[in-house]
């Protein structure tokens, strides 16, 4: 008896150990060097006992990495309601597998979601006259230097002159 108590101990301490650590360094911030806008998404939540099991669908999206912005439309499943961004707000994001799998921190859902990805080289999404709407990165970039936005370092406000 005393050994399967001993046994059960430990198999739980190792769990509480193994999961407290993988759940503190998915959600480091300092961990998510890119920064993604969400514009738009659709989503069909599916329950298991009347709660939440899990939200999947696909949407669009703006990556920012080494100082530019890239489009990209993705599908996703992820354990909550996605969230898209307001205003000029960015999510922290790392990838998972490099230009197919991004990992998006979301601070106020208390988790990350996976995002399939497939990147546009050449285009980025804007919002025009409540559009959503294709712009040349390079037209994008010269936005963002003039108006000193980069999310990736901290600038999440566009700045007017």
């Amino acid at each position: 008896m005393r050994r399967i108590f001993l046994c059960s101990l430990s198999v739980l301490v190792a769990y509480a150990l193994f999961s407290t650590a993988v759940l503190a360094a998915s959600h480091n911030p300092a961990d998510y060097p890119l920064r993604v806008h969400i514009y738009s998404h659709d989503g069909v939540s599916h329950y298991y006992w009347r709660s939440l099991d899990q939200v999947d669908g696909e949407g669009r999206a703006n990556l920012f990495e080494n100082g530019e912005a890239h489009g990209f439309d993705f599908r996703y499943t992820c354990g909550f309601r996605l969230m898209n961004s307001g205003g000029y707000e960015t999510y922290p994001a790392r990838w998972k597998k490099p230009g197919q799998k991004l990992e998006v921190l979301m601070p106020a859902m208390g988790g990350t979601c996976d995002l399939m990805v497939a990147v546009k080289e050449d285009v980025v999404y804007v919002r025009r006259n409540g559009s959503l709407v294709e712009e040349p990165v390079a037209r994008y970039k010269q936005w963002m230097v003039k108006h000193e936005y980069d999310p990736e370092h901290g600038k999440n406000l566009p700045v007017t002159h």
